[in-house]
């Protein structure tokens, strides 16, 4: 077995092994001329960044930091202008702002971003109308539209997943340095509707008291206008590393170390559905020096863990592993407390994080799928409460979320209810939360750390 990120593994290294949710492309010869395309083309992230954030990551690990990973469920083709991603980008703010005030942390913030673009699938097809047809696999893979056609796999949009991550992420870093990140702006990241809402109020009063801070420090003589640390923001990528054929082609040697990263996202993670210790998308995650997720569900067994840990992060490096419970709010506290204690005993020093999304899906009468605003809470409660009983740090949070005013979760301070679903039920896969319950999160999860 080699070392993470050692020159000696080599990208294929995953095609020896049995690879899950991957799309039946129809033609050999047109994907890989796509892939020969896309391994001239330069990578979307560069080594030196996704090493800054194994450094980040390192730090809440140790306890000094805390993660907030959040961002659409599946990104759409259609969704890269300007205004949606700065929309998108106000939001994970406000939220990362509520963490910092008011926990009194440092957060960082990864982004479900810039590579989306992909979905794994419980199916393979799917019946619409009568008619038996491959299952949307997200926009990279195949199209929406309900038709046979439509849903026939097509390797040239690989290409147009790498083009919208490219302009995403020129958008993302000029937002970010440009002065939109300053804090000086607190208020005017305020959405209107959050803003008529009690959460919004809530974080109007927070947003008054850093203000006030700022006047103190300015007092000071300190030059808060001048400082980069007050006026920009390191938001980091991610995305679920599903298509294999993809990764591989963005994967490069990085000539200062001599390691191979995955240039197609700073933190690349592992679904629940591939996970397999001994498939290819561990084989090929193992060998890259990227920082690396794995989803952890209610099946997941004190072996498989300390098997993917051990295959993932055999040298043990702090910000190399973020371990992602989705138990559901009924199993967390039942199964997560035997593998926190297992990983700890065995000395992995990993970022333990709770997506309270995955594990509660239901669907409501209508058919949509949802989640309950409570069950998310309730997971995260819990999921809180195993880490304290574990001495282990709560590490980080990994939600799905938009900046629209959508009716996808129920509850939350707006009491969505299932009559109220289809009002502005938009999303292309599963159900996010919009501002107002995002922003009320943010303020629960603050009050436990600070707790």
């Amino acid at each position: 077995m080699s070392a993470v990120g050692s020159p000696h593994w080599s990208p294929v290294a995953w095609r020896a092994h049995a690879a899950a949710q991957q799309p039946a492309w129809p033609d050999a010869a047109a994907l890989e001329r796509v892939l020969a395309t896309l391994r001239e083309w330069p990578p979307l992230v560069f080594a030196s960044e996704a090493r800054r954030l194994r450094a980040a990551l390192g730090e809440v690990a140790q306890g000094r930091a805390f993660l907030l990973q959040a961002g659409d469920c599946a990104e759409s083709f259609d969704d890269v202008s300007a205004e949606s991603l700065h929309e998108r980008l106000k939001l994970v703010l406000q939220m990362a702002i509520v963490l910092t005030y008011g926990a009194g942390v440092h957060v960082v913030k990864v982004g479900r971003i810039a590579g989306q673009y992909a979905k794994p699938r419980s199916s393979p097809t799917e019946v619409v109308d009568g008619a038996e047809i491959q299952s949307f696999r997200g926009p990279m893979v195949n199209s929406g539209i309900a038709t046979a056609e439509a849903r026939v796999p097509d390797p040239e949009r690989l290409v147009l997943g790498y083009q919208r991550a490219a302009i995403t992420l020129d958008l993302l870093r000029g937002f970010a340095t440009g002065g939109f990140a300053d804090l000086g702006r607190v208020h005017t990241w305020n959405r209107e509707f959050v803003a008529s809402s009690p959460v919004g109020r809530r974080y109007e009063g927070l947003a008054d008291e850093i203000h006030r801070a700022l006047r103190f420090m300015r007092a000071c003589g300190v030059d808060v206008e001048r400082d980069a640390r007050f006026r920009s923001v390191e938001l980091w990528t991610s995305h679920e590393a599903l298509l294999l054929d993809f990764e591989e082609a963005l994967t490069r040697r990085d000539p200062e170390s001599g390691q191979w990263y995955d240039g197609s996202a700073h933190l690349l993670w592992i679904g629940e559905r591939t996970r397999a210790v001994d498939g290819a998308h561990v084989a090929f995650l193992a060998g890259v020096a990227n920082p690396i997720g794995v989803k952890l569900g209610p099946s997941a067994s004190v072996d498989d863990v300390l098997g993917l840990c051990e295959r993932l992060d055999p040298e043990r490096s702090p910000g190399r592993l973020t371990l992602i419970a989705r138990m559901g709010a009924r199993q967390v506290r039942e199964r997560l407390p035997a593998l926190v204690n297992a990983v700890r005993a065995a000395g992995f020093p990993v970022v333990w994080a709770c997506d309270p999304m995955h594990g509660n899906t239901a669907l409501a009468g209508d058919g949509r799928k949802t989640r309950h605003f409570d069950d998310v809470l309730g997971e995260l409660e819990g999921f809180f409460d195993v880490c304290r009983a574990a001495s282990v740090w709560p590490g980080g949070i990994h939600v799905e979320l938009t900046a629209g005013d959508v009716t996808e979760c129920l509850g939350g301070g707006d009491d969505v209810r299932p009559e109220d679903l289809g009002l502005r039920y938009t999303t292309t896969c599963d159900p996010r939360l919009n501002g107002r319950q995002s922003l009320d999160l943010a303020f629960r999860v603050a009050e436990r750390l600070r707790g």
